[in-house]
């Protein structure tokens, strides 16, 4: 007798899975960088246009193909076509290469939070060097947040050619994070659900806490009137366009497989259309949310940099040109810097290089993403607040329960598909699934603790997911279709909801999304030629910043297997489906 597939205690329980998994690092780290980008409050139109267009349909096509076939991505869509099942193992594959490097976020995140509880901050200030006459040369050169991340954390080494040795304190941490993740989904539904309501509603507590401590720091106002002062000139880019449905895409996590394997637990009644809705709202909600914590933050540090610049400048000229303390104030320095230049020329063009150009708008232009914005610009911020102790704690608990959260849906993806196949789950249990998923990804994911790490992270980061995810979900949206039959399709969701598909979903469906992702596509594809020799930031410890470097020679080798690992499951499936059906009416001839 068929085992009964297991279900979500209640739709609340779906709806929280979605979110924890949706609403991820991403909102938190990548929407803000975009918005300082691409003109600030002018690029949430684009943003909520292409939520329209292309965020929604596409989450309810994958909500309602899992709820529809109740089977992870790979039987998922075998049962709607046994050519296209290559398509859920591409997700599978994918969502595997995303584990491997992705856990290791919620590695630095335990890292940073066992850091927190220390007096002062350890990237609070530079250490002394080994005479104990001055700062570490490399700290002094960059800053005590920049080589706390880049030399205490990653120890990174000059290149990527340089693998060097494991780092044991980060490999601690990993494995941590991998106990942790396989802990939540150790007993399937019943463990991960449970556990989606801490990790979907404990990192908007955090957020609430944090955005009424940014409007109460000083400059907070400056960062948020950069982020809704609208840059309308940037509508005129396409790169705008393409960025704000790029986010959309990869932040309601499509392609993956695990919007449909969540889904697939659902009761077959349940309204996956609404719940796809109230998705997308409130991640693109908890986006924008987000971004008015940043730059509030922003603004405290932007103002805080600018400030100590011109006292920096003050002290100075007060100093060479023997001024009266408090004689110069930022009101009058640049009126006393003309005066001071015409009055004495040659003192004051001896001390001209020493002087800073300080700037506010420079300081709010400096745009950082991913891991640079959370380990090197929040931790910036949160050594200069009081109680800073608190703010860390606070800040890296959330990251680690947006990173859980993402985790789960990824190695639900994984898992789903496994448990569902018969010649697997029988003959293991579920946990021992679960663990040796867990343990595989974890040996693998030691690489990214190498002095080297970090260059590979940044080369699954970059290349494992983008061009796979667009054209999975291409093929998707074709298959649905034009394969299925959208009128057929219709009829099912029908059958199973007694909701009548609208207009604006079939013509979404249909027509609008992918010709939206054939663009996306398009563009990164003219985007990598146009780019030439792949390139990536490497740490110069004797300059204390970034330098760019090429990829040699076997990491474009890696990135070009990353790339066709899973893109091409999709045709060489759909082959040998075709051979092995050619085949099987060559023998059936045979025998008539």
């Amino acid at each position: 007798m068929e085992k009964a597939r297991p279900q979500w205690s209640n739709p609340l329980q779906f709806v929280f899975a979605c979110i924890s998994y949706a609403v991820g690092l991403g909102n938190v780290w990548r929407f803000p960088y975009l918005c300082q980008m691409y003109g600030g409050g002018g690029f949430l139109v684009p943003y909520l246009i292409m939520l329209i267009l292309e965020g929604m349909p596409l989450l309810y096509l994958e909500l309602a193909v899992g709820q529809r076939m109740r089977q992870g991505s790979i039987g998922a869509w075998n049962m709607i076509s046994p050519y296209l099942r290559g398509v859920g193992i591409a997700s599978v594959v994918v969502s595997f290469f995303l584990s491997m490097y992705y856990n290791m976020i919620n590695a630095w995140s335990f890292w940073y939070l066992f850091h927190s509880f220390q007096d002062p901050l350890p990237w609070s200030s530079c250490s002394l060097n080994s005479n104990l006459m001055g700062y570490d040369e490399e700290c002094d050169r960059a800053s005590s947040t920049q080589y706390f991340w880049y030399r205490k954390t990653l120890n990174i080494s000059p290149s990527i050619q340089e693998n060097g040795v494991i780092q044991w304190e980060q490999a601690l941490c990993l494995i941590l994070a991998w106990l942790v993740v396989y802990l939540c989904i150790l007993r399937g539904t019943e463990s991960t659900g449970k556990v989606v309501y801490v990790t979907a509603s404990l990192p908007y507590c955090v957020l609430i806490i944090y955005l009424v401590r940014g409007l109460t720091l000083h400059g907070a106002v400056n960062g948020l009137a950069y982020m809704f002062t609208p840059k309308l000139e940037q509508l005129a880019n396409p790169k705008t366009w393409i960025s704000a449905a790029t986010q959309i895409f990869f932040s309601l996590g499509l392609g993956f497989g695990s919007l449909i394997a969540f889904a697939s637990y659902n009761k077959p009644s349940n309204n996956c259309q609404k719940h796809a809705i109230i998705v997308s709202l409130i991640n693109s909600s908890t986006s924008i949310f987000a971004s008015i914590v940043t730059f509030s933050i922003y603004g405290f540090k932007a103002t805080f940099n600018y400030e100590s610049c011109i006292n920096k400048v003050i002290l100075l000229l007060t100093n060479t040109f023997d001024l009266e303390d408090g004689f110069l104030t930022s009101g009058n320095l640049e009126e006393m810097k003309t005066h001071l230049a015409s009055t004495y020329p040659k003192e004051y063009s001896e001390v001209f290089p020493q002087i800073k150009n300080c700037s506010l708008e420079s300081e709010l232009d400096t745009a950082v993403q991913g891991t640079g914005l959370s380990f090197i610009v929040y931790t910036e911020a949160i050594k200069n607040m009081e109680v800073s102790q608190l703010w860390s704690v606070l800040y890296f608990f959330m990251l680690l329960m947006l990173g859980i959260g993402s985790m789960l849906g990824n190695t639900a993806a994984i898992l789903t598909p496994l448990t569902d196949s018969k010649a697997i789950s029988s003959r293991l249990p579920k946990e021992a699934i679960s663990g040796l998923i867990c343990i595989i990804n974890c040996v693998i994911g030691l690489t990214f603790t190498l002095e080297s790490g970090n260059y590979w992270f940044d080369i699954f980061n970059d290349y494992a997911a983008t061009l796979s995810l667009l054209l999975i979900v291409l093929v998707e949206t074709i298959a649905v279709c034009y394969i299925y039959g959208l009128r057929r399709f219709e009829n099912d969701l029908q059958v199973m909801t007694g909701c009548k598909l609208s207009w604006y979903w079939k013509i979404m469906w249909a027509f609008v999304s992918p010709l939206l992702i054939i663009s996306l596509l398009i563009f990164y594809l003219v985007d990598y030629i146009l780019a030439g020799t792949l390139t990536y930031q490497a740490w110069d410890a004797t300059q204390g910043h970034l330098v760019t470097k090429d990829y040699p020679g076997f990491a474009l080798a890696l990135i070009g297997l990353l790339v066709a690992a899973s893109t091409m499951c999709i045709p060489l499936v759909a082959l040998g489906t075709f051979i092995m059906n050619r085949r099987k009416r060559g023998n059936t001839s045979t025998i008539a």
